[in-house]
């Protein structure tokens, strides 16, 4: 499937739709949360086994985005949105089937290893196309994109929840749910497998860097570099930060006021949550716009220093002030999102467009590891200490300075981040024959 080319007057504007129709379609994962207690209550599954589909699934993201990240490149957007489209669909329908047999495996298998799979082709799919057509506002345009991602939510939370009331909760509603979602999914990405172009002026990556301008480094090259093992680091700590009280947020809150003279109610511990993802949406774009203004490592600077003392504000004294820690939170889900958004333009700024969506594919085995390394740091020491008799606010603080010393760590590889070496550099081919015609003159007597 080769790119589609865009006819003359095509509008760059058309492109950011494209790109949102698939990310607003995989940021579903997001809502996985919805339809655990069903599921444990249908098939008997325990709290840890209910999330195995989706700690696979960003597995999978990471794994599936670092190996395709080439063949994004080469085949281009519509290849990308297509596979990521019949992936994330058809492991919605297999966890349909898996649901109305009562086959618990046939859900991991679907939405956890074959959904994943779309997820991290559908997240980078549109990454590199964006930012060829808007090389003067990459972080805003990618923002825009992967505002979808932290978006999904808010749209797939409570259709899943009115479909589960509707259908029912049982094993033979789950699987309807899990169908209309799979058939819904497929319609609404096809909106962006059919709308997306990439500019007239770009040519086939075999033809070479040749048709890009400045600092050109391929993605083979990139990975061998500090600079992409320091932007890994950034990002692997300042996910880690952001997940760590997403994941947990709705009991988090319930248990930092529990001995409060107003403890946190069931619906306002969901309202919450719901805050939590339109801050995380908001800072893809508004974040990520600031970074073309001040520079990626000024914002960088800003997520993970001005992070650490929300998150320190909130050991200290979140349990005293509920304004306090929901702002905090906020700040930090506004960091965390922003994150995701801006490396894309951070990794342009340092290796060119040439392969930038295949580094930025590798670069997302920092999520995998994150999204495994949060959840882990924040409920393994809940529990711990709960087994210790401790509880309310006592069973996070360690959690806590421990993401504050994470982020310094991110802190420091940010400023560790520096151009990347000339040898690094794919010479452009004028450059190439300018010195063979330069070796081919005689020498001057």
């Amino acid at each position: 499937m080769s790119p589609p080319v865009a006819p003359p007057g095509w509008s760059r504007w058309l492109v950011p739709p494209a790109a949102l129709s698939v990310h607003l379609s995989i940021g579903q994962a997001y809502a996985w949360s919805v339809f655990k207690p069903p599921l444990e209550s249908a098939l008997g599954l325990s709290g840890t086994q209910s999330a195995l589909p989706f700690q696979l699934g960003i597995v999978m993201l990471g794994l599936s985005a670092a190996f395709g990240g080439t063949l994004v490149e080469r085949n281009g957007p519509r290849w990308a949105m297509t596979v990521a489209l019949v992936c994330f669909s058809s492991g919605f329908l297999i966890s349909a089937l898996g649901a109305a047999v009562e086959q618990y495996w046939l859900i991991v298998l679907g939405y956890g290893f074959i959904g994943g799979i779309g997820l991290g082709i559908g997240y980078i799919s549109p990454v590199s196309t964006l930012i060829k057509w808007f090389p003067d506002r990459p972080g805003m345009a990618t923002g825009i994109a992967i505002m979808g991602f932290g978006g999904g939510a808010l749209i797939a939370s409570p259709w899943s929840a009115q479909m589960l009331e509707s259908f029912g909760a049982d094993s033979s509603g789950i699987a309807l749910a899990f169908l209309v979602h799979g058939l819904a999914y497929a319609v609404f990405m096809s909106l962006g497998v059919l709308l997306v172009r990439v500019p007239r002026t770009e040519k086939p990556v075999e033809s070479g860097p040749a048709v890009f301008d400045g600092v050109q480094v391929s993605a083979r090259s990139a990975i061998r570099t500090p600079q992409f093992w320091c932007l890994w680091l950034v990002l692997c700590m300042n996910v880690t930060a952001g997940i760590g009280i997403l994941e947990k947020a709705a009991p988090m809150i319930t248990d930092f006021f529990a001995d409060s003279s107003t403890p946190v109610s069931i619906t306002a511990a969901a309202g919450f949550v719901a805050l939590l993802s339109a801050a995380n949406m908001a800072g893809r774009i508004g974040w990520s716009s600031t970074s073309d203004l001040i520079g990626r490592k000024n914002i960088y600077r800003v997520y993970l220093g001005v992070g650490a003392v929300m998150y320190l504000l909130i050991a200290l004294f979140g349990d005293s002030s509920k304004p306090l820690f929901i702002i905090c939170a906020l700040v930090i889900l506004s960091f965390y999102g922003g994150g995701f958004a801006t490396v894309p333009a951070y990794l342009k700024d340092l290796f060119g467009t040439y392969q930038v969506g295949a580094i930025h594919g590798r670069l997302l085995t920092a999520w995998s590891t994150a999204g495994v390394l949060g959840p882990l740091i924040v409920n393994w020491i809940a529990d711990r200490q709960e087994e210790a008799g401790k509880h309310g606010a006592s069973l996070y603080g360690l959690s806590f300075f421990i993401m504050i010393g994470l982020l310094v760590v991110g802190f420091v590889a940010n400023e560790l981040v520096r151009p990347v070496h000339a040898r690094h550099h794919i010479p452009a081919p004028r450059e190439a024959t300018a010195d063979v015609v330069q070796r081919q003159q005689p020498e001057s007597a």
